[in-house]
């Protein structure tokens, strides 16, 4: 049994990285650019935020899917109590890379689910800590200069060539790239919606993009 074409699942995504993560699951979903606009604002707390942003983007393709299972997932870095989205250009991103070189500093996602035709909704956090080494200035440049920081928070990917630069990662790996699955699997079976995928040997074997070296 999988999804039928009323009972979809959407993902509220413009990220490669987030299509990847969900298209583990085994299960057929549509990916669709959500229509909402993130703005950081100062006055919200870092979950406060992520959360917000999570749930705006799923949110925002519900009346287009009104009957579709719908995941809005959102991604942020906090370093030492600033709260860092995306770079908003390679300036910006040099600047960020050098705020977060030789410090820690821990990544917020939030995944929030919907399914209009079987209420509640569901929100989860995870935090992943990072510890990344210090970085010269021309590795930084350099950096910057492939393209790779450009569209993601904290100017850097890890699963990329942002490697290595990461001393440790503790945390959940799918979380930390940008889609937490344990939720979503739970979230989905909830639902009466099968996952063929096994969880456990996923997280045990680890055979997802860079996953094996942290």
């Amino acid at each position: 049994m999988t999804p039928s074409d009323s009972r979809r699942i959407v993902l509220a995504s413009t990220s490669p990285r987030r299509k990847e993560i969900l298209s583990l699951l085994g299960l057929p979903f549509r990916v669709v650019a959500p229509k909402f606009e993130e703005i950081l604002d100062e006055k919200r707390s870092m979950v406060e935020e992520v959360t917000a942003f999570a749930e705006g983007k799923a949110r925002s393709v519900i009346e287009t899917f009104p009957d579709s299972i719908l995941i809005g997932s959102d991604t942020l870095i906090e370093c030492e109590g600033e709260k860092i989205g995306k770079p908003r250009d390679p300036e910006d991103a040099k600047r960020i890379l050098r705020r977060l070189s030789g410090r820690p500093h821990r990544i917020w996602t939030a995944v929030f689910l919907i399914d209009p035709l079987q209420p509640p909704t569901q929100m989860d956090v995870e935090t992943v800590e990072v510890v990344m080494r210090a970085m010269a200035e021309v590795e930084i440049e350099r950096y910057v200069a492939t393209g790779e920081p450009l569209d993601k928070a904290g100017a850097y990917s890890l699963q990329g060539d942002g490697r290595r630069f990461i001393e440790r990662l503790e945390g959940d790996y799918l979380a930390a790239v940008g889609l937490p699955l344990k939720p979503i699997v739970a979230f989905l079976r909830k639902h009466h919606v099968p996952v063929p995928l096994d969880l456990e040997r996923l997280y045990r074997e680890r055979r997802f993009l860079n996953w094996k070296t942290f």
